[in-house]
């Protein structure tokens, strides 16, 4: 297996070890569902969630929600921008692309 592949695989297994806890899933999950990947620095309601609107909907606190969002950042599964005294987040479309390409053997 090329060195390529290897650095893929090792960057999936990343992704797939932060998806393992069930409220980073969970806030992937939402992120991926209401807001389409591939609006990348377009903000809106239909676009992008806020850290605390996640908590709230999760029932989580939102010091949790922060850090399950900085794990998925990480690991380039989301990104996100700070908009005042909120912080945007969306899914990364090409992680979601990758994951479709991985899955799509």
């Amino acid at each position: 297996m090329s060195n390529f592949k290897n650095k893929k695989l090792d960057q999936l297994a990343e992704v797939f070890k932060a998806l393992s806890n069930e409220n980073r899933l969970n806030i992937f999950v939402r992120l991926a569902s209401c807001c389409k990947p591939g609006t990348v620095g377009y903000f809106d309601a239909g676009s992008s969630a806020y850290v605390g609107e996640l908590g709230d909907e999760l029932s989580v606190a939102k010091s949790t929600v922060s850090h399950h969002i900085k794990e998925l950042r990480r690991v380039g599964l989301i990104r996100t921008e700070r908009q005042g005294q909120k912080i945007a987040c969306w899914v990364d479309p090409n992680m979601v692309e990758a994951l479709h390409e991985f899955f799509d053997f």
